[in-house]
């Protein structure tokens, strides 16, 4: 079971969070801390005493907006100690989802918090926690075959997924939208995420750029870039300038590679003349 430590300046959002991770059986215990001092004083004390201590904390909840220090650099101060704590940001904000990735949190979970998705967060919490230990028990035993662990439910943003051929479910502010996949004019890589650009703006999914790839070649998708991914229909100009190749999708200009430009040629030819 869980011990939490959840961290928000704002009192009636805290208490509300605290009120969800106290109601999951999962959760040992829960308390507070109404800014960044109190959290790193809470979290020392933790790690002063050890993982098993009286003041242990196996994960801690973020805000990122706070007075003085963030969230993230909460996060980041964190890291630096050799057994921290496991990170899930809760936050209104949309997109800080790449660089709290980059600084190895289990999730990230959009306010208002929704009951169903907390509880998913606490499961992926329970699950990392879980494999770590027994990634130690088994470096611990002197003989026997190794742990199987089980691979990890795929979740809404972990794993996206088509709604049939022709949507991607896509979550924002806890809600759940559906963008037709024809509506997307290229994608953009953002770390561990991908942004969907469309004509009435951006949507940011838990999926690597390489598996919309594969996924959406035969709708026409083709990449460009290590950045980049374009749908063929909607490239409206292809332009070579001092040996620099760039293509035009509505307002936006995005620059090819060496190693895609010849290929991508051959394509808008045959797709012209087609």
């Amino acid at each position: 079971m869980l011990r939490v430590l959840a961290v928000d300046d704002e009192k009636p959002l805290l208490e509300e969070l605290l009120y969800l991770l106290r109601s999951d059986p999962r959760v040992r215990s829960a308390e507070g801390a109404s800014d960044a001092t109190e959290a790193l004083r809470r979290v020392t004390r933790a790690l002063e005493s050890g993982p098993d201590g009286p003041d242990g904390i196996d994960v801690v909840f973020l805000d990122i907006h706070m007075a003085g220090l963030t969230g993230l650099d909460i996060a980041r101060l964190l890291a630096g100690f050799a057994r921290p704590p496991l990170i899930v940001f809760v936050t209104a904000h949309e997109g800080f989802a790449v660089q709290a990735f980059d600084l190895k949190a289990v999730d990230y979970v959009l306010k208002p918090v929704r009951p169903e998705r907390l509880a998913e967060a606490v499961r992926r919490a329970c699950a990392q926690l879980g494999r770590a230990e027994e990634v130690a028990a088994a470096a611990a035993a002197p003989t026997g075959p190794p742990a199987v662990v089980p691979a990890p439910r795929p979740t809404p943003e972990a794993a996206v997924t088509d709604r049939g051929p022709e949507q991607i479910a896509v979550e924002l502010g806890g809600v759940t939208r559906f963008v037709a996949i024809a509506d997307i004019a290229y994608v953009e890589a953002q770390g561990d995420y991908a942004r969907l650009h469309t004509d009435e703006g951006s949507h940011l999914v838990r999926i690597p750029l390489s598996t919309l790839e594969e996924r959406w070649a035969a709708r026409g998708f083709v990449r460009i870039h290590r950045r980049h991914l374009v749908a063929l229909a909607r490239i409206d100009e292809l332009r070579l300038d001092s040996g620099t190749t760039t293509v035009r999708v509505g307002p936006a200009e995005l620059q090819v590679s060496r190693r895609h430009a010849r290929e991508l040629r051959d394509l808008l030819m045959r797709h012209a003349t087609g």
